[in-house]
């Protein structure tokens, strides 16, 4: 099984750009998206043989995410259960035989961290809503986690300490998934710096290597012996982040 994730920053845009193209060559068995960005009526995609779920936001053309699978599910769930919490289209679960499959887009903690409260809580909440889907079934979560973990997860951290994306705060909260047993699985294979899924469009970042690792695949405990690679594919261009992948038996 391959699963990929993407933050599309807009899927119209990503459209012109050869999403379709890209998503056929690596012809993943689920394609999980975030920041969308619009209502699935507003698209026409063609990707044969995938089935589509969507859970947009209630603000048009603002985040949202969907799940593109090879595989029909068992069931969706869209939301984790928190009503406040649920307007902007930040969560999307796809249940499976042997496993949860669930899309994520974490809210920014924006400009001087005016937002961070509202950030801490919503990772308590979402780590609750995993352990909780855990009690039935193991769970691969994906998406933009919109946090850099360690020092090596960001090309310049010293003077990131204080940003959005690499405080401390959001950092522990982080890290509260991995003490609850579940995997970053990236560094399962990996474990140097370089490695981005994210660029800034300004000072030619991108082709600097100057960026951060915010996009992720965590996996339960259960799964490790099952989890057979994990990469970036920073080829792909289409969003100022690119694809991730996690590949499993």
């Amino acid at each position: 099984m391959l699963y990929l994730s993407w933050n599309v920053n807009g899927i119209r845009s990503c459209l012109s750009k050869g999403f379709e193209e890209s998503m056929l060559a690596v012809a993943p068995d689920a394609i999980c998206l975030q920041e969308v960005r619009a209502l699935p009526e507003q698209v026409e995609i063609e990707l044969p043989g995938y089935h589509q779920f969507w859970h947009p936001a209630d603000k048009k053309g603002y985040s949202g995410v969907a799940i593109f699978t090879r595989h029909e599910p068992l069931d969706q769930t869209v939301g984790m259960g928190v009503p406040d919490l649920e307007g902007e289209g930040r969560v999307l679960t796809l249940e499976f035989d042997d496993h949860h499959l669930i899309t994520v887009y974490t809210p920014n903690s924006q400009r001087e961290l005016a937002r961070l409260p509202h950030r801490q809580r919503w990772d308590r909440e979402f780590l609750d809503y995993l352990r909780r889907l855990e009690q039935i079934k193991p769970v691969v979560v994906c998406g933009d986690l919109n946090v850099s973990h360690k020092p090596i997860d960001l090309a310049n951290p010293k003077s990131n300490e204080k940003n959005a994306g690499y405080t401390p705060e959001e950092r522990a909260g982080f890290q509260a998934f991995l003490d609850v047993g579940f995997l970053d699985t990236f560094r399962l294979f990996e474990d140097g710096p370089g490695h981005y899924t994210w660029w800034s469009w300004r000072v030619d970042a991108r082709a600097r290597n100057i960026g951060w690792r915010l996009d992720y695949f965590l996996a339960s405990a259960s799964l490790k012996r099952r989890i057979t690679g994990a990469g970036i594919l920073s080829g792909i261009i289409g969003s100022d982040h690119c694809p991730v992948t996690l590949e499993f038996d």
